[in-house]
């Protein structure tokens, strides 16, 4: 499970990994106040596009758009956060004041994605409980 928080909100019981994906160390917090487990500067958008972008709504199907692009082609980057996903829940820290407008938002649903094409199939009829 895959889950994003805002990095000025308190850490929860339940947000296993903690990885703040920005590239910019949010403004006025601490390292302590985080707890964070990781920093992964590479999965956030490029620095062109995050200016480029610039928390203007009327650009977010446009942003949303070349910022998978860009997390296509970068696959390294993001690939451990998925492995990371498959054996607990992550949490995706992030720093934006809009909380459904952000590259957090996107990249969640990114890896969700890839997560559900990855999951193995199951035939009609079948049941996943192992009797």
């Amino acid at each position: 499970m895959i889950r994003i928080r805002r990095a000025y909100e308190p850490a929860a019981r339940g947000d296993g990994r903690r990885l703040l994906v920005e590239r910019l160390w949010p403004r006025g917090m601490r390292k302590e106040a985080l707890r964070l487990d990781g920093w992964v500067k590479d999965v956030a958008p490029s620095t062109e596009l995050r200016e480029w972008f610039s928390h203007r709504l009327d650009r977010w199907s446009e942003f949303q758009r070349r910022y998978r692009r860009e997390l296509s082609a970068h696959r390294d980057a993001w690939s451990p956060i998925l492995e990371a996903s498959r054996r607990g829940p992550v949490t995706l820290v992030y720093s934006a004041h809009d909380a459904e407008h952000n590259a957090a938002v996107v990249l969640r649903d990114f890896l969700t994605r890839r997560a559900l094409k990855r999951a193995p199939r199951r035939k009609p009829g079948t049941s996943a409980r192992k009797h």
